[in-house]
């Protein structure tokens, strides 16, 4: 294998590795959501746990699906580091600012226990060098390019550019 095709194949485990990653979470947190709520109890304000709770899963099963689509791709690597990032200052601002007692984090429902702080912070800051690979590794396709791609392989095409 030269370079090329394992850098490829690196953008693809990374791509579909977080997907699964993000699956898996909001998979788990829909499993244990009654944990996963009251344990957001200790996070955010009694009026905001439920709604806290639906946007945190729908934006990691929409941050997966975005994964999934090859042409939203990108798209899904920014979300997924943007949650990422949160998740990680939040983290760390629960231990260094709100000098908060050790708490179950609920990353992954109560399936997976891990203690929010610095080694939560730190496993989704190096989450983000696989969202780095998936959004600079993966080739940017235009509309026009999808077109000629499908040209080239069929010989024709119909309005929408696809065989």
């Amino acid at each position: 294998m030269n370079r090329r095709s394992i850098f490829k194949l690196l953008v693809h485990l990374s791509r579909f590795g977080l997907a699964a990653l993000f699956l898996f979470a909001a998979g788990a947190k829909l499993f244990t959501l009654s944990d996963f709520a009251a344990n957001l109890s200790n996070l955010v304000a009694s009026n905001l746990i439920w709604p806290v709770a639906i946007a945190v899963i729908a934006s990691e099963l929409l941050t997966a699906a975005l994964l999934l689509w090859p042409r939203a791709a990108r798209l899904g690597a920014l979300l997924a580091a943007a949650l990422l990032t949160g998740f990680a200052a939040y983290a760390l601002y629960y231990v260094y600012v709100l000098h908060g007692e050790p708490l179950e984090c609920g990353c992954f429902g109560r399936l997976i226990g891990s203690q929010l702080g610095v080694s939560t912070a730190l496993r989704n800051l190096a989450l983000l060098i696989p969202c780095a690979l998936v959004f600079f590794g993966l080739p940017r396709l235009s509309r026009n390019a999808f077109r000629k791609r499908s040209e080239d392989n069929s010989g024709q095409t119909n309005i929408d550019g696809l065989k």
